[in-house]
């Protein structure tokens, strides 16, 4: 079977590998792709702003099973342009898709199925953000509501800096796009885990949980990112969390959308902070984590493309997948001034090094081949993974793996699992 998959980020490369890992694959096709997937799979150009483009590419592959990566395509109902040409898909439709799309219907929906989540405001304007922030106490959490790479979320400590942060937001000048609503939202203690599921409309069995780590700097400092590394498995959501969470979130969730003529069919993520009044809902993506899947996907020894072709045919097995007992962790490596304006074009070297490395997997998230070299091309570029016994064991791997790349142009936080590892050590 054919397989085609949309996207160029180190998600899509995970994807790739662990999709051409079946037996029934013949060939995997990645739109665009990058330097690293080209190395795995056939990569051919499109733009993923461009729904008739993506369609064009789908119709002219015919693939068994066409594959949506990020959330772009999701939003401009590449699914549903899909399935009205016959094309089987793995994701889910516009309508369900607004779980992320629309932070503002998101919270409304969560309001009104009673799912546990943070309070929250939505606004239209400057003015009204500055009435509805005295209901909050700092710090306050400020989000745009449409999609913004990761990046749309601030942390304030003030009630002035959120103000200032939701000026930046209305104005354009943070995103590059004039936010048409801002919500936002009281501050949630806890534990952030990254609880993954896969849903086709009417099962869900859940994927192993995770811990991405969205902050720029070490300890959880500085602003947001679209992910600088992640581990798993995160021994904080405890079976029965796990349960609690099926029960009181994801259920309720996955039974509104079918009431609403919207059946959730792909991978729903589920960011949750484990607070001390049980787990909260912080938000919903409608897709593969990134970069969550760098972690889940090398630990899952089923066969992924049975388990989404399942999903998009709604016959998904009850039976939850089975993940290795071993512990996975991915550094992210990204170009310098990432998450403002990253500096692209320099050249990374010695990349076989760690490529080479027992039980590590190199995943490409930005980059690009020019004249043989390997060019960064993007804000976060590279994703190193190790597997290992333990977090620990898995955190030196990965970190010895990524000092043997020549990369004088990137950066990536040295404290990726900090928690688990110091949880591990007690």
């Amino acid at each position: 079977m054919k397989v085609l998959i949309l996207g160029s980020g180190g998600r899509e490369h995970a994807l790739a590998w662990a999709v051409k890992r079946s037996v029934r694959v013949t060939e995997v096709v990645c739109a665009p792709g990058n330097g690293g997937i080209a190395q795995i799979a056939r990569c051919v150009p499109v733009d993923l702003k461009d729904l008739d483009a993506m369609v064009r590419v789908a119709v002219a592959e015919q693939p068994g099973l066409t594959i949506v990566g990020p959330e772009l395509p999701l939003s401009l109902g590449i699914v549903d342009a899909l399935q009205q040409r016959g094309l089987r898909v793995f994701g889910p439709t516009r309508a369900a898709a607004m779980l992320e799309t629309s932070k503002g219907f998101a919270k409304r929906f969560l309001q009104r199925h009673n799912i546990p989540t943070a309070n929250y405001a939505v606004c239209t304007t400057a003015a009204e953000l500055e009435k509805a922030i005295d209901i909050f106490r700092a710090p306050i959490v400020v989000k745009a509501d449409g999609l913004a790479a990761g990046k749309g979320v601030i942390i304030c400590p003030s009630r002035q800096t959120a103000i200032e942060a939701a000026h930046s937001l209305f104005s354009g000048k943070l995103l590059g796009e004039a936010a048409q609503q801002i919500i936002l939202e009281e501050f949630l203690e806890g534990d952030e885990i990254s609880f993954l599921c896969l849903s086709d409309g009417k099962h869900v069995v859940p994927l192993a949980p995770s811990q991405d780590h969205k902050c720029i700097g070490e300890g959880d400092t500085g602003p947001n990112t679209g992910g600088m590394g992640a581990y798993s498995p995160a021994s904080a959501l405890t079976p029965a969390m796990e349960a609690l969470v099926l029960e009181t979130i994801v259920e309720p969730t996955l039974r509104a959308m079918r009431e609403m003529g919207a059946p959730y069919r792909g991978v729903l993520y589920a960011g949750l902070m484990l607070t001390a009044e049980g787990p909260k809902l912080i938000e919903y993506n409608a897709r593969l984590g990134d970069p969550e899947a760098q972690v889940i996907l090398p630990r899952l020894e089923n066969d992924l493309l049975e388990l989404m072709l399942a999903a998009a045919r709604g016959a998904l097995p009850e039976r939850a997948p089975r993940f290795s007992t071993r512990a996975a962790l991915t550094v992210v490596l990204a170009a310098k001034n990432y998450p403002a304006t990253p500096i692209v074009g320099t050249q990374i070297r010695e990349l076989e090094r760690a490529e080479a490395a027992e039980n590590v997997i190199v995943t490409h998230a930005g980059t690009k081949l020019v004249e043989g070299k390997l060019l960064a091309a993007g804000g976060r570029v590279l994703n190193v993974t190790a597997l290992a016994d333990t977090v620990v064991e898995a955190h030196a791997r990965a970190y010895a793996a990524v000092d043997l790349i020549d990369w004088s142009g990137g950066f990536c936080r040295r404290d990726i699992g900090w928690r688990e590892v110091a949880r591990e050590r007690a």
